[in-house]
């Protein structure tokens, strides 16, 4: 019988919940009003992982994830932020391509409206 090396599964995680006022309007190719410029209170959770702590013994510190997403996104259009049609669904893996170790990101741009972007 194989003896499995437990340690080889533990691994960190952290979740970050963050929460952004902006703006926007999508690129549709059927009739919305969601064409026309309008704003969300986005709630956008972030779910990091590492094997190995970092020298600071975290997975990635909670104030860059903020200072990153928020700092970005905070107060603007975000179509004059990013070079994508800004749905929900590409902002959420625009977050998990910013983040160190970040393998989803949940974007929920109003109550009963969110989209997830999870990495394999």
């Amino acid at each position: 019988m194989k003896k499995i090396n437990i340690k080889q599964y533990k691994v960190y995680y952290i979740q970050k919940k963050i929460e952004v006022s902006a703006s926007h309007s999508l690129t549709l190719d059927y009739e919305s009003k969601c064409t026309q410029l309008h704003g969300h209170n986005w709630t956008i959770t972030l779910f990091c992982r590492a094997k190995e702590l970092n020298r600071n013994g975290m997975v990635v510190d909670f104030t860059e994830v903020k200072r990153k997403i928020k700092g970005t996104m905070d107060h603007k259009n975000l179509n004059e932020v990013f070079d994508f049609n800004p749905t929900a669904e590409n902002i959420a893996r625009w977050c998990v391509d910013q983040i160190p170790h970040c393998y989803k990101a949940i974007v929920q741009e109003s109550e009963g409206n969110l989209a997830a972007y999870e990495e394999d």
